[in-house]
């Protein structure tokens, strides 16, 4: 098997991740739900989580970091935590689902929606001055992915930044693609909110992820209920971060999320993306070459996520990924991708499109023989 599908989950993770899950499963009680060994085990190693991801995003501070199951849960307490009728939002054609189906459901509230687009075709570069243009005073937020899903285009999330700190708006940033792969500085990027996922980049256990949210950010809940603190008042807790993590967290999951991240402060950042887009890059620079195939994204744009968005002529994408799966073991994602408004600005809304996406783990080999599956599918 050959897996290339990282961008919607990695498969190569550090052995130490399994190890530390398994060793949680008979190690760590619940959090924050009394005094003895092993409930203090699983709030030591919760807090030791939330100051590696606070050190890594250069965030406020350990309590400042809220545990999810993942970016689409982090996305909706951040969207609906903020928005409300009246405000105005603005965000791009270049977000997946889980940031736009969100914002159509406040949009029915009553919030006004901008969705901003995309120039160059095929290249799917993001029109920033339609962006600028878009985010007036008044404007309540900004929502944006740092890294296109299904093209790799990587966004510039400081520029935007920086006019939302000049309007007042609240700039939340969707690091699903590139959290523990590219460098994230809150402070130097002037992200209000940061949502991420662990099972990507990260590296982490699936069912686990997060938000990272500026000190002078109060959003509203999502969840009440337990808390494991302030049992007998009727409200649910406002003291960060127990104030959006209502219930029990997913301890196991997050001793495997803090394995992975101190992989990753092993490994180094610069290390892993830079071993990622080599391998995307050496892929890319022989499936140009084939006349049938046709490439999506900006390729001139050396620091982008590490995947290769592609189409056969006109084959159907879902044909051309199970032929890679079944008669290749070659393991893609098809179709939609989640990212509606940016297969209609690639052209790609009927057919899709098949996507390579490289882990550090993956090989030359592995790429090689990618590409001569496809030749295998064209013969």
């Amino acid at each position: 098997m050959i897996y290339l599908d990282h961008a919607a989950t990695s498969f190569y993770k550090p052995e130490t991740v399994a190890q530390a899950v398994f060793e949680a499963m008979g190690t760590m009680g619940n959090c924050s739900r009394g005094t003895h060994g092993a409930a203090l085990k699983s709030a030591r190693v919760i807090y030791e989580t939330r100051a590696l991801l606070s050190e890594l995003f250069h965030g406020d501070g350990p309590e400042q970091v809220v545990f999810t199951a993942n970016s689409t849960q982090s996305l909706n307490m951040a969207i609906k935590g903020i928005l409300r009728p009246g405000d105005r939002v603005v965000t791009t054609a270049a977000e997946h689902n889980s940031v736009l189906r969100p914002l159509y459901e406040m949009e029915k509230q009553g919030v006004e929606l901008v969705i901003t687009g995309c120039i160059g075709g095929e290249l799917g570069q993001l029109d920033y001055e339609a962006l600028e243009a878009a985010i007036t005073p008044g404007t309540r937020a900004v929502v944006m992915t740092h890294a296109s899903n299904l093209t790799g285009n990587r966004m510039d999330i400081r520029r935007i930044g920086r006019k939302c700190r000049e309007t007042g708006a609240v700039f939340m940033v969707d690091a699903s693609q590139t959290a523990g792969v590219f460098h994230i500085d809150m402070e130097e990027d002037l992200i209000d909110i940061l949502c991420f996922t662990g099972h990507k980049g990260l590296m982490g256990p699936q069912g686990t992820g997060g938000l990272c949210i500026r000190k002078d950010i109060t959003l509203r809940p999502l969840l009440t209920g337990g808390s494991g603190i302030m049992t007998y008042e009727k409200e649910h807790p406002g003291v960060m971060p127990t104030a959006l993590e209502a219930g029990t967290l997913n301890g196991h999951g997050i001793a495997g999320l803090r394995a992975a991240l101190l992989y990753i402060k092993e490994q180094g950042i610069d290390r892993i993306r830079r071993r990622e887009q080599e391998l995307a890059f050496y892929f890319y620079d022989q499936v140009r070459r084939i006349p049938e195939v046709r490439i999506y994204g900006d390729f001139s744009q050396k620091e982008r996520a590490a995947i290769v968005s592609l189409n056969l002529g006109e084959e159907d994408s879902g044909q051309v990924s199970d032929f890679l799966a079944q008669e290749c073991e070659i393991y893609t994602r098809s179709g939609g991708h989640c990212a509606p408004l940016m297969h209609q600005a690639l052209g790609t809304k009927e057919q899709g499109a098949v996507r390579f996406s490289f882990s550090h783990f993956n090989t030359e080999e592995e790429a090689d023989q990618a590409v001569q599956a496809l030749k295998k599918y064209l013969e």
